[in-house]
């Protein structure tokens, strides 16, 4: 009698487990954003501020932060792009994506302000 209902546990759990169904090497939603979020930081950077500097490549200055954030994320530049175009065309995956991160920098900001706004006794 205890076996179905194991049975009815395990499949049940399996079921509600937070994993995405994607295909193989495909970076799921949650490590996607974080990833990303850095990789995007790291542009914006070389961008911004490496490219104002004479003395340094600015393109080449990227891909050495890219790798950074790859490695530090332990993934690779291949499974990046390789999910970033699978995010790409599949829009609603890219959108919650995005949304989180855009909600979790609100987040973060908010945090920051709190800080800001409390007096120091």
């Amino acid at each position: 009698m205890r076996r179905p209902w194991i049975l009815l546990l395990s499949l049940l759990l399996i079921n509600c487990s937070d994993k995405a169904d994607l295909p193989e090497g495909i970076l799921q939603p949650q490590k996607m954003q974080e990833v990303f979020w850095d990789y995007i930081r790291a542009d914006v950077y070389a961008n911004e501020f490496i490219r104002n500097d004479s003395s340094r490549n600015a393109i080449t200055e990227n891909l050495r932060m890219q790798d950074k954030v790859f490695r530090l994320h332990k993934t690779t530049r291949e499974q990046f792009y390789k999910s970033y175009t699978y995010y790409s065309n599949h829009r609603d995956l890219m959108n919650a994506v995005l949304d989180s991160m855009i909600s979790k920098n609100e987040r973060q900001k908010k945090k920051v302000d709190i800080k800001a706004i409390k007096p120091i006794n």
